[in-house]
C-alpha cells in the first residue's frame, strides 16, 4: 500500500468507494434510511473535487486500486476518512491519520466522528466534545464532535 496525494481523476472512484463503506461498513451502527440518506450515491463530483483540491488530501493505493482515502482542511478539520470495505483493519486509516495529522498546522484537530469511527479516533487520542444529530436528507444521524490537541 502506498500513499499519495489526490489527483481529480480520483473523485469517482473515492465517491464509489465512500459509498460502498457506508452501505456496507456503517450499516451497523446505522439503519438502512440512515446510510442512504448519508451516501445515496449521488455525490457532487465538481464539489468533491473542489475541496479535495483545498484540502490536504491523501488516497491510500493497492495494486493501482484505489483502497482509502482521507482529507483535511487548513483549519485543521479532519473532513473525510473512508477506507474500502475488504482492507479495514489494516492499519490504512492508521497511516493516513498519521499523515495528516503530521502536515496540521493548527494545535488542534476536529473531527466529525460517525458512531463507527468514533473507536478508532478515541485510540488516537481524540476525545468527544459532544454528541450532535446532523440531518441529512431529512433523516438525523447521530455523530460526535471529537478533538486532538497538540503541543
Amino acid at each position: 500500500m502506498m500513499l499519495r496525494k489526490y489527483e481529480p481523476g480520483d473523485a469517482e472512484k473515492m465517491a464509489a468507494l465512500f459509498y460502498d463503506t457506508v452501505h456496507s461498513v456503517n450499516i451497523r451502527d446505522y439503519t438502512k434510511d440512515q446510510v442512504d440518506a448519508w451516501a445515496a450515491g449521488n455525490v457532487d463530483l465538481e464539489a468533491w473535487n473542489k475541496s479535495f483540491l483545498e484540502h490536504n488530501t491523501l488516497v491510500a493505493v493497492e495494486d493501482g486500486r484505489i483502497i482509502g482515502f482521507g482529507d483535511m482542511d487548513l483549519s485543521g478539520y479532519f473532513d473525510r476518512l473512508y477506507i474500502h470495505k475488504d482492507y479495514q483493519g489494516r492499519g490504512i486509516a492508521t497511516a493516513i491519520c498519521d499523515a495528516l495529522e503530521e502536515k496540521v498546522c493548527p494545535k488542534t484537530i476536529t473531527v466529525a466522528a460517525s458512531i463507527t469511527a468514533r473507536p478508532f479516533f478515541e485510540n488516537r487520542g481524540y476525545h468527544v466534545v459532544r454528541k450532535q444529530q446532523v440531518e441529512r436528507r431529512g433523516v438525523l444521524l447521530t455523530n460526535f464532535v471529537m478533538e486532538k490537541h497538540f503541543s
